[in-house]
């Protein structure tokens, strides 16, 4: 039998025990609230590290990068021994930011033909780069046809969308669309209407700072806007021309690689408001992937990444 002085200390315990746990508790969320920006690089840039996925790891290794991002068709090669690939990254110190959809993968999310094909695609790789440790897949959608993107062409991306978000969270991961100069969703009132369209617990948003400047978009304001719902951002600088939005003709895709009339420069030229955006995802307590990324380089990809990567520590201090 108990005494009752056992059973009075059993209860202090017991009380102090509570206590101590509804402390936590409420301590928690202010611990999780704060932002964390994991950068990452995108290693498909031209003039150099297009043809050669694993140069392009070597380098951006030892640039000093620890996160990679690539597509679809650079991986094919260890798709049945992705082990082999594990290995590798681990031996140059990487890990996966996520894999893009790309190469033979269907991207017309806005014909209804091919959204179970589009679906069973996509999950395919939502699968295979879980095996990696990535936490979300961001895909792009389809070129962009003559009559542009319509509202019933909405309609079924959205549709679509929806199918592949819910089942790449049923995965334990996140899905984010990528708005891009001549695809399906590349204007303001399409990303607008897509995002309505979309279930904000299954669909999110990849911001490209590059590609939303030179469609006329303020990539501070749509940080605002949406910053809920973006999941990583795909790093690249404009002209100081272009601040705040491109207002010229859309920028023609012939030639915006190449040397000497790129549309899309190394971080710092002054075209993007990079520290106006930081400014909004820290007073959000923003949680994602800050992707660098460059379509193509005037000198090599090498020094381009390093040209970014200086401008990421001394100019916005993060830690890379």
């Amino acid at each position: 039998m108990v005494d009752r002085s056992a059973r009075k200390e059993f209860s202090m315990l017991t009380r102090r025990r509570f206590l101590e746990l509804c402390s936590a508790a409420a301590a928690a969320p202010a611990l999780r609230a704060e932002p964390r920006f994991r950068v990452g690089i995108t290693t498909d840039t031209r003039h150099g590290w297009e043809h050669d996925v694993l140069l392009s790891f070597r380098e951006a290794a030892e640039v000093g990068f620890h996160a990679v991002e690539t597509f679809y068709q650079h991986v094919l090669p260890w798709w049945d021994k992705p082990q082999e690939l594990q290995k590798i990254l681990d031996g140059l110190h990487l890990r996966f930011d996520t894999v893009s959809n790309g190469g033979s993968m269907k991207t017309q999310f806005e014909n209804p033909a091919l959204a179970s094909q589009i679906i069973d695609e996509h999950l395919r790789l939502v699968r295979w780069i879980k095996g990696f440790g990535c936490d979300h897949l961001k895909i792009n959608t389809g070129g962009r046809r003559p009559g542009g993107t319509t509202r019933e062409d909405l309609v079924q991306m959205a549709k679509t969308m929806n199918e592949i978000g819910k089942r790449t969270a049923d995965e334990g991961l996140k899905f984010g669309v990528h708005a891009h100069l001549w695809t399906q969703l590349q204007d303001r009132s399409e990303i607008d209407r897509l995002m309505e369209l979309t279930d904000p617990r299954h669909v999110y948003f990849v911001l490209d700072t590059g590609h939303i400047t030179m469609a006329g978009m303020d990539p501070v304001e749509l940080t605002r806007a949406y910053v809920s719902r973006i999941i990583e951002f795909h790093l690249k600088d404009t002209r100081p021309a272009d601040r705040g939005g491109h207002k010229g003709p859309l920028p023609r895709r012939e030639g915006y690689t190449d040397i000497g009339k790129r549309i899309f420069l190394e971080l710092g030229n002054g075209g993007v408001d990079f520290p106006g955006i930081l400014a909004v995802l820290r007073k959000n307590k923003w949680d994602g992937w800050l992707t660098v990324e460059l379509d193509s380089t005037d000198t090599t990809p090498q020094q381009s990444a390093a040209q970014s990567k200086k401008y990421l520590e001394d100019v916005l201090h993060l830690e890379v």
